[in-house]
């Protein structure tokens, strides 16, 4: 079998869909990843051949518009509410008007069994449609948006679609995967095919730091990429005062280095390391702070932690929710909260301390464990490519 992974231009939007083109080539099946140049570095990262289309994206510097200088998102736009939340496809929306054909003219020629895609690239549902073959959709986690992002989806790229040959517009994936736990997705939504997360933070060496226990506890505080360069220095600054002296607690930041200038001196107690996969340093952390990222979010779940979310944008807000939904930890969701160290390091103290998070955490990752692997799903998806496409 033949599988064309079409996906976004975000490498983080990809690397929730690695563990499956893992599976997918360990069973003997052929799989190239098509998108746009910043995919690529994950994609080979992973293991992977691809396909590159046209120049970089940078989706990221979509997130800075009408950001005031010197404001972090969250102190300048707040919560999003659900048109905002709506209105996050519109990007790709606009991707898909200027990709689509592309796509659908490389996958004609590359002849793919199956397309398997991140839940927004609408170019590979059309060209899906437009080849007669099978998409697969992949939620990268907690899912903000759900079937909206199809509807939205349909009645924006009608003409487009009947341009290219589909008079029915939008195809609907074949097939949506959910690697979220039971309990943890956004209720409202329709079930997804379960999926085990597999965490696929890319691949690094295990620093000596985190190979053998701490002393106490350790405590590990992660703001992300994009969520760095969106908040720069200010709020890695609150967090780091907000969790010096904690008792018998040692704290480690991951921190680019073109962000270190910007935090000035570190509190005592605290190691500010470079970024490094996220598998590889949470054996022996006691909770995790976070931005609200995906994938955080679930390799976190996935090893069973209590986190404390402080989200900034977009969906990280939804991810906030469903993690108090859950049980599983605390969450700062306005900007003076999280511009207080005591409210941070209050914060901080009851998710380290209160065992009840723990307790939740260990039963979502025991959750985690009973979904089925990725690899158990490989047979399903053989016999969806032989069947061809369904509503």
């Amino acid at each position: 079998m033949r599988v064309l992974i079409i996906t976004t231009p975000v490498p983080t939007h990809f690397t929730a869909l690695a563990p499956l083109a893992w599976a997918l080539r360990g069973a003997g099946h052929d799989v190239l990843v098509a998108g746009q140049p910043d995919v690529a570095p994950a994609a080979r990262a992973a293991g992977l051949s691809c396909h590159v289309f046209g120049a970089p994206f940078a989706a990221h510097e979509l997130l800075a518009v009408n950001l005031p200088e010197g404001a972090r998102p969250i102190e300048a736009h707040g919560r999003p509410d659900a048109a905002a939340l709506a209105g996050a496809v519109r990007p790709w929306i606009m991707h898909a008007r200027y990709t689509a054909a592309a796509y659908a003219e490389f996958a004609r020629s590359w002849r793919p069994d199956l397309i398997l895609a991140d839940r927004v690239d609408y170019g590979a549902l059309i060209t899906g449609g437009l080849l007669g073959v099978p998409v697969v959709q992949h939620r990268w986690g907690v899912d903000p948006i759900g079937e909206s992002a199809w509807r939205i989806g349909q009645r924006a790229l009608g003409p487009l679609c009947a341009r290219l040959g589909l008079p029915g517009g939008l195809p609907r994936p074949s097939l949506v995967l959910d690697p979220c736990p039971p309990g943890v997705q956004s209720p409202e939504l329709t079930p997804g095919e379960p999926i085990r997360c597999v965490p696929s933070n890319g691949s690094g060496v295990l620093p000596a730091w985190a190979a053998a226990p701490p002393a106490g506890r350790r405590l590990l505080v992660t703001l992300g990429t994009i969520s760095l360069e969106l908040n720069g220095a200010p709020l890695l600054r609150t967090v780091l005062e907000a969790c010096a002296g904690l008792p018998d607690t040692e704290v480690v930041a991951t921190v680019q280095a073109e962000h270190r200038a910007g935090l000035g001196d570190v509190p005592a107690g605290v190691r500010v390391v470079d970024p490094v996969p996220l598998d590889l340093v949470l054996d022996h952390c006691a909770a995790v702070v976070h931005h609200g990222g995906t994938g955080t979010h679930l390799t976190t779940t996935a090893f069973g932690l209590p986190q404390l979310v402080l989200p900034g944008l977009s969906d990280t807000f939804t991810v906030a929710d469903r993690v108090v939904a859950s049980g599983a930890g605390l969450s700062l969701d306005t900007a003076d909260a999280q511009n207080d160290p005591a409210a941070v390091g209050a914060a901080v103290r009851r998710v380290l301390d209160d065992p009840s998070f723990a307790a939740r955490a260990a039963e979502l990752a025991e959750s985690v464990r009973k979904m089925p692997a990725p690899a158990a799903l490989v047979p399903a998806l053989v016999d969806l490519a032989r069947s061809g496409p369904r509503a």
